[in-house]
């Protein structure tokens, strides 16, 4: 395997070749594997290098993403985020509070003191019912930016059937195990924006971040990053880490729903946004794209066969995927 992208205090992020689960005979398929599972298992995040989303692709994703949010404020607002349920649209800055918090008065507060520096825009899969993506209108620069996204969706969905294939060659289960769970695409896009802004907000409130310490909701999520940097995730000894870019690499990390899924034998690992580590007086902008994984929503989900010898091993009683995402997003708006 590579050399750890990550190894401070505690906290390894292995880096490593997804080209070798994909590609490689029967014996690097099942070492690939568990490195990956290894990876989740102690620290919740792995990069990837050699996936099969191209790099001039993912750079034509990021020009586009970047050009949608230098519209004017108006028209972005024409395609305004509207309900948890739906999880579509732009929103503006400081509109979300990603949180550990629940109570909706403890968010209120926190929001209110230090809202994250960001703004963002969902895009979910095309054909759900109810819930049309509201499209921006295609003029001037973003003309093609819908055939880019759903471009880009699409194979961001492809992925994250291959890691969780990773995860159950990894765990000794059937390859495809997770298929049935993943196949109609209940995942979300979301492309984000963190605008310029002085080092001096960071001094005057000790408190304010581009986003609050969280941990994602689903499956998995797929993070695509720009070379600013500022990701940090929580080592075992309470320490937050610099998650350093690297090139050509997808990060990726377990969210709640696969910990809860695997009775906990893989973890989901608290990281959050700060000030970038380059010292200068105004911070460009930073771009990156998350594509957050989840089961379909009419799923059940339940501990993963081989994660508990009897019934009573089983932490968690079992839960519908949808109702379980759609109660934890709308804590944070």
């Amino acid at each position: 395997m590579e050399k750890a992208a990550v190894n401070e205090d505690g906290l390894v992020i292995p880096l490593i070749d997804f080209s070798k689960f994909l590609e490689g005979d029967e014996t690097l398929k099942l070492e690939t594997a568990k490195a990956i599972l290894h990876g989740f298992q102690t620290a919740g995040f792995i990069y990837l290098k050699n996936i099969p989303i191209q790099p001039d692709f993912r750079e034509h994703v990021f020009n586009t993403s970047a050009k949608f949010f230098k519209l004017p404020k108006e028209k972005k607002l024409e395609v305004g985020w509207t309900t948890p349920e739906a999880n579509r649209g732009y929103s503006a800055p400081g509109r979300e509070k990603v949180t550990q918090l629940t109570d909706p008065a403890e968010i209120e507060k926190i929001r209110s003191a230090a809202p994250d520096i960001k703004e963002s825009f969902e895009i979910g899969r095309e054909d759900e019912p109810g819930h049309p993506n509201p499209w921006p209108v295609e003029e001037d620069d973003i003309v093609g930016f819908k055939s880019t996204m759903t471009n880009f969706f699409d194979q961001c969905k492809a992925l994250h059937i291959e890691v969780m294939r990773a995860i159950a060659v990894g765990m000794g289960i059937d390859a495809n195990y997770f298929d049935s769970f993943l196949d109609v695409g209940d995942n979300t896009l979301r492309l984000l924006h963190y605008p310029a802004v002085k080092s001096e907000v960071f001094k005057i409130n000790p408190g304010q971040v581009r986003a609050g310490e969280h941990t994602d909701y689903g499956s998995i999520t797929l993070l695509f990053q720009d070379s600013r940097g500022g990701l940090q995730v929580k080592s075992p000894n309470g320490q937050f880490i610099d998650a350093t870019p690297i090139e050509n690499t997808v990060v990726v990390n377990a969210g709640d729903l696969l910990a809860r899924w695997s009775n906990d034998t893989i973890k989901s690992t608290v990281h959050r946004v700060v000030e970038p580590p380059k010292t200068e007086d105004v911070h460009p902008p930073r771009y990156s794209i998350a594509y957050f994984c989840n089961p379909n929503n009419k799923s059940f989900i339940e501990a993963i066969p081989g994660t508990y010898s009897a019934e009573s091993d089983k932490k968690y009683e079992g839960i519908n995927s949808g109702q379980y995402l759609v109660q934890r997003l709308a804590a944070t708006y």
